[in-house]
Formats: C-alpha cells, sequence, structure tokens
C-alpha cells in the first residue's frame, strides 16, 4: 500500500517502511484483549506497608541520596490545557449569554475572588473592555469575562500548555504548576550536591514559552528552596509518530502524502530511555498541590522510592548470586518466593524445569527494569487500574490497565473492572539500569500488542488512528512492578477549570 514516492517522507520521520506497514497490519487486525486473572488489592497484589515499614522505606531513601545516588523527576508536560477548558468554550461559542445556574462557568463567576488568576484575569478585561471583571459580572456580561480568559486575544489559557497556567495563590503571587514540580523536586529528589534534575517533555510549539517561564522562575525557586535545578527539555520523537488510516485500512493521505498523527503518551518511552539516571520519577504536570498541603505527597514519594530501593537491593543480590553461580535448591526457591510475594510474578512452568534452568529463568526475570507504582483507594476518579494479568510468556505479572484493554463483553471481566478498589494515580519511581550501572533498553521492553484505535478526523474526513502502547501501560508491560497503596491526598489532577476551586488547590 505504500509507494515509492513515501520513501522520502519515511526517512525525513525516521520512520521505516516495515513500520508503517506493521502500523497499518494494525489497523486490519486490531489490538487483542488481555487475558485477566485478578484486579490487584491489597493482599493479592498492592502492598500495604505498615508504619514501621514506611519509615524503614524513607531511611533507605534518604541514604540513597546521601550516598550520592543519581535520580531525576521525569514530567510529561506537553498537553495543551484545551480540555480543562471545554465548558467554558462551549459557552463563548453558545447561543446563551448567561451560564445556567450550576453549571461550570457559574461556579466559576461566583467564586472569582478563589481563582489563582483572578487578579490578571481583571487586568485583562480592563485592558481589554475598560472594565475591572466584578463589574462585567455586574453588568451579566460574563460571556467577555470568560472569552478574555480563555480566547488568544485575552489571556489564551486554551491555547497555552497547562503546565503554564497559573494553579495556586500565595497572597499576591500565584505558582504554575511547573514551579510547583520544581517544589517538590527539591523536597524528594536533591541529590548529596543539593542539585535536582528535573526533565520536562513539551511540544515543539510551547517549548520557547517553557523556556522563557523556566528562566524567570528558577533562580526564585533556586533562593527559596536552598536547592539547584537542574532542568532539561524534550519533545515527542517525530519517529514515534503513528500512520493514519482510512476507515477501510488503506493509509490516509492529504495532498497526497502519509498523514502522520502524535502516538500518544507511550511514545514518550524514547525520552525516558535517553535519561542518564538509575531512579526516575514520573508524574503527572496537573498532579501537584500548594506548599501548605504538600507534607503527604513528600512522605509516600520518599515511601515508595525507598520500598523500590529495598527490593532493588534484594533483586541485586540474588542477580549477583546468579551470575556467580553461587546458589543452590534452596536459594532458587528463595527467590521464586521473593518474585511472587514482592512482585506478584507467577509461573506455573518453574517447577518443571531443573536446577540450572530454574537459575538461568529466574535471572532473565529479574535483570529488567524495576517500578514501583502508587496505588489510590478508587473514589470515582477516571484513571487506569491495577491487574494480575497473563503475559505473552504465559507468567503472569501486574500491570495497569486501561478500560479499553478490558473486553467487555467478558461478564468475567467487567465484573472485575467493577469491583477494583484502586486505580491509578501516575506516581511512579523507576530504576533503569542494570547491576553494573549500564542503562537498560527499555524499547526492548515494551509490549506491541497492547495499543488501541480511535476514531478521528481531519480537515472533515473521518480516519483512524493508532496509539503506542501507553507509558505506563503497555511500555512498561515487561517490568518488575510492584503496587504500593499511597492515600488520596496525593492525588490531586486539575482535569477542569473548576478543579482549582478544590480544597486541594485553595490552602
Amino acid at each position: 500500500m505504500l509507494q515509492p514516492e513515501d520513501q522520502a517522507q519515511l526517512e525525513q520521520k525516521g520512520v521505516s517502511a516495515d513500520q508503517v506497514e506493521a502500523q497499518l497490519k494494525r489497523f486490519a487486525e486490531g489490538f487483542p484483549y488481555l487475558t485477566i486473572i485478578a484486579a490487584a488489592r491489597p493482599g493479592r497484589g498492592i502492598t500495604v506497608l505498615n508504619a514501621a515499614e514506611q519509615e524503614s522505606a524513607v531511611k533507605r531513601w534518604r541514604k540513597y541520596l546521601n550516598d550520592g545516588g543519581e535520580v531525576c523527576k521525569f514530567v510529561p508536560a506537553s498537553g495543551a490545557a484545551s480540555r480543562m477548558f471545554k465548558a467554558l468554550f462551549e459557552f463563548v461559542d453558545g447561543a446563551e449569554d448567561v451560564p445556567a445556574a450550576g453549571s461550570p462557568v457559574a461556579q466559576l463567576v461566583e467564586n472569582f475572588d478563589s481563582l489563582p488568576f483572578a487578579k490578571e484575569l481583571d487586568a485583562t478585561v480592563r485592558n481589554l473592555h475598560g472594565k475591572g471583571a466584578k463589574e462585567l459580572i455586574a453588568e451579566g456580561r460574563v460571556k467577555e469575562l470568560i472569552a478574555a480568559l480563555i480566547k488568544p486575544e485575552g489571556m489564551n489559557y486554551g491555547g497555552l500548555p497547562k503546565g503554564l497556567l497559573k494553579f495556586h495563590s500565595y497572597g499576591a503571587d500565584s505558582r504554575t504548576p511547573l514551579e510547583e514540580q520544581l517544589t517538590e523536586g527539591a523536597q524528594t529528589a536533591a541529590n548529596a550536591s543539593g542539585v535536582v534534575n528535573l526533565h520536562f517533555t513539551v511540544s515543539s510549539n510551547h517549548r520557547k514559552l517553557f523556556e522563557e517561564k523556566l528562566s524567570e522562575v528558577v533562580p526564585a525557586t533556586e533562593k527559596r528552596t536552598g536547592v539547584k535545578f537542574n532542568v532539561t527539555l524534550s519533545e515527542q520523537k517525530p519517529s514515534t509518530d503513528t500512520v493514519a488510516a482510512n476507515p477501510d485500512g488503506t493509509p490516509f493521505r492529504e495532498d497526497g502524502k502519509l498523514l502522520f498523527r502524535p502516538g500518544g503518551h507511550g511514545a514518550l518511552i524514547q525520552n525516558l530511555n535517553d535519561m542518564d539516571a538509575a531512579v526516575v520519577f514520573i508524574k503527572n504536570i496537573d498532579n501537584v498541590v500548594p506548599d501548605a498541603l504538600r507534607e503527604p505527597t513528600v512522605k509516600y514519594k520518599e515511601v515508595i522510592a525507598g520500598y523500590m530501593m529495598e527490593l532493588h537491593d534484594r533483586i541485586t543480590m540474588y542477580l549477583e548470586r546468579l551470575a556467580s553461580g553461587n546458589y543452590d535448591e534452596p536459594l532458587l526457591d528463595e527467590i521464586f518466593v521473593f518474585m511472587r510475594d514482592r512482585l506478584s510474578l507467577a509461573d506455573k512452568r518453574f517447577t518443571t524445569l531443573d536446577i540450572p534452568h530454574r537459575a538461568v529463568y529466574l535471572h532473565d526475570k529479574l535483570d529488567r527494569p524495576l517500578r514501583v507504582c502508587g496505588m489510590v483507594r478508587n473514589e470515582g476518579e477516571p484513571g487506569g487500574g491495577p491487574f494480575i494479568t497473563v503475559n505473552p510468556d504465559g507468567s503472569a505479572s501486574l500491570q495497569i490497565l486501561e478500560s479499553h484493554q478490558i473486553d467487555k463483553n467478558n461478564a468475567e471481566y467487567v465484573t472485575m473492572l467493577n469491583d477494583a478498589t484502586h486505580f491509578n494515580p501516575v506516581d511512579l519511581v523507576c530504576y533503569i539500569k542494570d547491576r553494573q550501572g549500564k542503562k537498560y533498553d527499555l524499547t526492548k521492553h515494551t509490549d506491541p500488542a497492547t495499543g488501541f484505535i480511535s476514531s478521528k478526523s481531519s480537515h472533515g474526513k473521518e480516519l483512524r488512528a493508532l496509539e503506542l502502547p501507553g507509558l505506563w501501560n503497555g511500555a512498561m508491560s515487561d517490568w518488575n512492578t510492584a503496587f504500593v497503596e499511597v492515600p488520596a491526598e496525593t492525588f490531586n489532577p486539575v482535569k477542569t477549570v473548576n478543579d482549582l476551586l478544590r480544597p486541594a488547590h485553595q490552602a
């Protein structure tokens, strides 16, 4: 289905013809649903640490930092804020001049003084209309007020990246999520030299805005926190874009050229693969809180990081014993029990192997990237869930699944989904180097069969789009994984602008 003249376009993007053919094959065949054993829960896949275990984990993490351990915060920040303002756009572009009582727009107007960007919005409407925000509200000119917030001629909040919006008020000042991520990093990830390494993935059209904001806020944040920041930025690589298809599965073209679309956040596994640090924290840009409410976040960040280091200590010790040949059958059984109880890895084949092959099997399973993921009790928030699933090799392991990966026609699976007790708040800490300090090639530990297909359009024409396996889903499918329960106070995302009115963002 590819044409000779496509080759130049593919070379420019760094995409091979084989990759495109494989993607087009996915459109024809689809993606298989995963085989699920159970939803992970406390006692079966989710670890609940008691106070003493938490204290031990925190001490281990601080020792890692004090000993000069490498650490970096990796924050996906390329998302635009447009979805935050969906209700506001609908109102501004709609026929009604007055927002309906109880609507998101009405709630925003009623709580105008609580908005972290109220002062800036007031100045904006004075410049545009010669009157302040309260005057416009009193005159019923709410549409003009909201337009000044989201439209390009005003503050353009509907077109900016979420990481650069004002989220929290501090008296006369306010902070963006970018600044709150810096502050959180200072409290949890400063190395022995007092340096915090942070990496933000950004879109190419917003990169300059991030660079300008960083040059403005880093010096002030360093002065306030007493640390130094080493901040780097990267963009999603063009080679991770995926080809679009027509409804019949043939390549979608515009002006004779193949149409490529971003491959979703799973494409960021390539950016993560470029990180030169043993330990990497991963957290979404909008999951931040003000200073006064950050204590639980800081504590459990250290807890999951320290617990990961404790797991890593055991794994390293076992790998060294296996590699040296200094093992016997009781040690192999001990390692298997560790994998079963601490990493929820199970494989019926283990007992069928002889001693040498058991050692090879255990070494292969342990010698891979490690992640510990915080899990929050499900209180109705949307998000991927923790499950125990069957891997392509027949073993079972922990995975974070999105709903599209679960067969809704399977009544047993639907029951598991509905009865799940926890969900994923995207709070991960990862160890991505082996015991010799060499980086793992993370692209070799993904499951390509865990992407998904969605329906989109371009210039009014229907198309099918392919998303790569999600960053913390199929892109980390072949990692060793542990889930640890963390409190709901550590999860405070801002999905809509009205979330900024929640108590978690008003301290």
